[in-house]
């Protein structure tokens, strides 16, 4: 078995793939800018936590050192304007660490692409793959839409067949794609590592069968039992347009729905077959489409989803957690805090606040939630519409909605850092603790950082909502946990 170390863990692709090498046996090394968002994944202590940045040599080398194999999955579809500059840099670190620490072997997850000019974030992507070919044996993967339960390209064809009965849409929508299901990626990428022998060179990788992507949205509805949407090719319709478009009906924000929405402008099939002769189909066979879509519906409604494509960061995402006294971080911080004594239990009070945000209301005045939630899509945020991983529980790193969980303990604490477009930064956090006289504290803490002048007029704009939402919530969520503890039906 090989010493292994992986890029983008805690990403949509590395994040299932990780699992799977640990089962194969081998020894596995991780990559993260912040060790404790995996904290929560069931494999976190069969592996090596190597913390840094892609774009810092000796953190990198740490990585790569004693490594035989080292997956490079960190690729920016919604980084900032220069990401393509970045992306080299971190690039020709990688390449100069893996020579330096004697790599055998590189594998680089690219995607599918033709000849000749291509869309910013397909060149950049090709341009990694040509640094690390440069230094290193680089097996580059070259793969189009992956379809699976949370990938963006899958939210992407869900959101839109879901909402629209009819989608108007530019001419590149008759273009030929290759989707393949996230089971066979994962198959070459294991398969990548137990090769007899390093090996360099692009291979095409995809389903058994090319669509156009008006077939692809009407073969989900036809699986999803739904109607089949009409889409109208309009040659007025840029990508510019057509990306606002898909940035308010999906959950996709919309730098991803720009990157998302250019790749499409090109025909994105596999040239060739001859990763047969590399790494043979699995012995059940590739899964085509419409297979594919069928298994990711199962995994939503079993609510079994591993990752999602909301749990990878950008490479130049801040980070920078809530302080544990806002008063004393030297900025201006304003706070709202409400407190609520109740019957119910630590464990009931957190359970019901587990199921904040999603497909479940917010406890109080959803239709002002939903209209915060369209107001961000509408300035280009994320929007309300990223859902989460699971509906029961929560995980260090998960996103609901426009939150991201932040500090979790488990009947305890929930802080959630908020990712929509505010002139500053805001949080959420839910503590519970037991009073002397037997009965439980569910303290509701909403924090604001404000940006400038700007940051504080939002604060004031926003605080008489707060003033109604926020006790109702609070209120709601310990009348839940009460009703819960009361009634013994699950």
């Amino acid at each position: 078995m090989s010493r292994i170390a992986v890029t983008g863990a805690t990403g949509y692709i590395g994040g299932r793939l990780v699992p799977r090498l640990l089962s194969q046996g081998h020894q596995v090394k991780v990559f993260t800018r912040d060790a404790q968002r995996l904290r929560d994944v069931p494999w976190h202590a069969e592996v090596e936590i190597i913390e840094g940045d892609l774009a810092d040599l000796e953190a990198v080398s740490r990585l790569c050192y004693g490594a035989e194999v080292v997956y490079y999955l960190v690729h920016s579809m919604s980084g900032s304007r220069n990401f393509a500059e970045q992306e080299k840099n971190c690039a020709s670190v990688m390449a100069r660490a893996a020579l330096q620490q004697g790599v055998g072997q590189v594998v680089y997850l690219s995607g599918l692409h033709p000849s000749g000019k291509l869309s910013e974030h397909l060149e950049s992507r090709v341009a990694v793959g040509e640094i690390l070919s440069a230094s290193v044996n680089t097996l580059v993967l070259q793969a189009g839409l992956v379809i699976g339960s949370g990938s963006a390209s899958f939210e992407m064809v869900r959101h839109l067949s879901d909402v629209l009965p009819v989608m108007p849409a530019p001419r590149w929508v008759r273009n030929q794609v290759q989707p393949i299901a996230i089971r066979d990626a994962l198959h070459y990428l294991v398969a990548a590592a137990q090769l007899q022998q390093p090996v360099h060179g692009a291979y095409d990788i995809g389903g058994p069968q090319a669509y156009s992507y008006a077939q692809l949205m009407q073969i989900y509805a036809r699986v999803a039992g739904l109607r089949e949407p009409a889409v109208w090719a309009l040659p007025l319709l840029t990508p510019r347009l057509a990306s606002h478009w898909v940035n308010l009906v999906t959950p996709l924000p919309r730098t991803l729905a720009s990157a998302l929405v250019a790749s499409l402008q090109h025909d994105c099939v596999m040239q060739s077959r001859k990763i047969d002769d590399l790494i043979p189909p699995p012995e059940q066979g590739l899964c085509d489409y419409p297979r594919a879509v069928h298994l990711a519906l199962e995994k939503i409604n079993a609510d079994a989803v591993e990752t999602t494509w909301a749990t990878a960061h950008p490479i130049s995402a801040p980070a920078e957690p809530l302080p544990s006294d806002p008063q004393w971080a030297g900025r201006k911080s304003y706070t709202d805090t409400r407190r609520i004594t109740t019957t119910a239990t630590e464990q009931a009070l957190f359970k019901v606040v587990q199921r904040l945000g999603g497909d479940s209301p917010y406890f109080a005045f959803p239709t002002l939630w939903r209209l915060r939630g369209l107001m961000d899509k509408l300035a280009g945020g994320v929007g309300s519409r990223r859902g989460r991983r699971s509906n029961s529980t929560l995980a260090l790193g998960d996103v609901v909605d426009w939150w991201r969980v932040e500090a979790l303990e488990k009947d305890r604490l929930l802080r959630l850092r908020a990712e929509m477009r505010v002139p500053g930064q805001a949080w959420l956090e839910y503590s519970i603790g037991r009073q002397a006289n037997g009965k439980t504290e569910l303290i509701q803490r909403a924090v604001f950082f404000p940006r400038g002048l700007w940051g504080r007029c939002y604060w004031w704009a926003v605080y008489p909502f707060h003033g109604v939402i926020f006790p109702a919530t609070i209120a709601n969520i310990a009348k839940d946990a009460e009703q819960a503890r009361s009634d013994p039906r699950p």
